[in-house]
């Protein structure tokens, strides 16, 4: 789980193939002009919600940001093969970062979900800013203590828990107090 995907680099490519500006950018996809310069100069990644709505400012896939190559047929991820991960600070740029996503079907064309291998760090008390974006969610944990906060809900799962909700739903996924934590998550964000 080494060699991070260079996520700001793929957003601005795209974002310069297709002649927009950053302030253009914001204004297609709601996210703020200094996100998304933090996110094209590799110093943060927010959250997943800023980049699906960039990804839809821009007219891509989310998966652009992650993949590879395309392939036509299955894709297998071995378990000593991890794809390169990306860190994300659980959507605010002065957040620390805790979060790793791993892609799990980065080389597969055309696909509608996005299967990500996540670990947490420890977490601890604090007020997290909860997001909202399209789609559906899957979360099943491997291992350690998860926490969901989910409209005015929460949520704990632990070992072998699973959970699928509706994204469009203020929600924020954290390691509980003292906990680390592995999962497996899975998005569908609607084409």
């Amino acid at each position: 789980m080494s060699n991070k995907i260079i996520v700001g680099e793929k957003v601005k490519s795209i974002r310069e193939q297709k002649q927009l500006t950053i302030e253009a950018l914001a204004e297609r996809s709601g996210v703020s002009e200094e996100v998304i310069n933090f996110i094209e100069n590799e110093k943060d990644i927010p959250a997943l919600a800023p980049l699906i709505k960039i990804s839809r400012g821009l007219g891509v896939r989310l998966g652009t940001f992650l993949d590879d190559s395309e392939g036509l047929g299955p894709v297998v991820t071995r378990a000593d093969k991890m794809p390169a991960g990306i860190s994300l600070s659980n959507n605010s740029c002065s957040c620390q970062k805790g979060m790793n996503y791993y892609a799990l079907a980065q080389s597969k064309s055309g696909r509608h979900m996005e299967p990500f291998f996540i670990t947490l760090e420890e977490g601890e008390k604090k007020d997290f800013p909860a997001s909202a974006h399209e789609g559906e969610e899957f979360i099943y944990v491997l291992d350690g203590e998860l926490e969901l906060d989910y409209g005015k809900s929460q949520y704990t799962l632990g070992k072998g828990d699973s959970i699928y909700f509706d994204s469009i739903i203020k929600h924020h996924l954290h390691a509980a107090a003292g906990k680390k934590a592995t999962f497996i998550a899975v998005l569908y964000t609607l084409s």
